[in-house]
């Protein structure tokens, strides 16, 4: 689908995408709010979330918990409509700049899926470590959003 990767040059400096998906088929995003810069949340795509996001002009993403292709924003209705997108300078990376309007990217309920601080510093006790929420309140209750749907975290 992608041009294929046979020249570091090209790939580096050259004008073709030509992305690098790991032995999963899958490549990481880093995706911001484009009016504030902050960082929404990380996750993954493969070939055809990045092809669709794309052609679409919004995100989608590659669900390793639910092994699907999903829209972000298809439950929820805070859909990511892509501004940019950027990738790194070796392809291996990408970094979407997103408007979520008025919503938030957290399945969580919070905005911004890094609404925690970890402390730094001398610690004494890792596995006691606090971190500091950043976000204090919730952008919406998911459990009313999400219903009975299976929660994509897993331990």
């Amino acid at each position: 689908m992608f041009k294929k990767r046979d020249n570091i040059k090209e790939v580096e400096e050259g004008k073709f995408l030509e992305p690098k998906f790991d032995k999963n088929g899958l490549i990481p995003v880093i995706t911001s709010d484009f009016k504030t810069g902050d960082i929404l949340m990380h996750g993954y795509m493969n070939n055809e979330a990045l092809r669709i996001t794309i052609e679409t002009k919004e995100a989608y993403y590659w669900s390793r918990s639910r092994e699907c292709i999903w829209h972000k924003g298809q439950t929820s209705g805070y859909v990511q409509l892509v501004k940019e997108i950027r990738i790194d300078d070796d392809q291996d990376s990408i970094w979407l700049s997103v408007d979520i309007g008025n919503g938030a990217s957290c399945h969580v309920g919070y905005r911004s899926c890094f609404y925690r601080s970890i402390p730094l510093g001398k610690i004494n006790n890792f596995e006691k470590l606090e971190m500091d929420f950043k976000e204090k309140k919730k952008f919406f209750d998911p459990k009313k959003i999400y219903k009975d749907e299976p929660n994509p975290t897993k331990l």
